[in-house]
């Protein structure tokens, strides 16, 4: 297995906060980042559920919001193309605050052209 498709190796494991241990913090850490090579669809991660392998994070797809998502159902996932879900090997944790500005940024530079 090539290890951008490995999404959760144990370092990475180790890090991330179980579900709900940031949900009072004003702006989490985003411990990693997931992205269709074939699509515009792209996961942050900040906390993890070990056991029912569900994570909670930032999601950019049809649109951009917080929410859940399985590692399974992205394990599984192929693109338009068959290709899979790939891990950013060279993101580098962040805020989330961070993360949502870029994104911003991207679509305000969409809509001026």
């Amino acid at each position: 297995m090539h290890e951008a498709h490995n999404l959760m190796p144990d370092n990475l494991r180790a890090q991330v906060p179980v579900l709900y241990a940031t949900e009072k913090l004003p702006d989490p850490t985003v411990w990693a980042k997931y992205f269709t090579p074939d699509s515009s669809w792209t996961w942050y991660v900040t906390e993890f559920d070990p056991e029912d392998k569900l994570f909670f994070g930032f999601v950019v797809g049809l649109e951009k919001e917080l929410g859940y998502f399985s590692l399974v159902e992205l394990e599984e996932a192929r693109g338009p193309m068959g290709l899979r879900i790939e891990r950013d090997l060279s993101f580098t944790p962040q805020p989330l605050s961070h993360v949502q500005a870029l994104h911003q940024e991207r679509r305000s530079h969409a809509c001026e052209t």
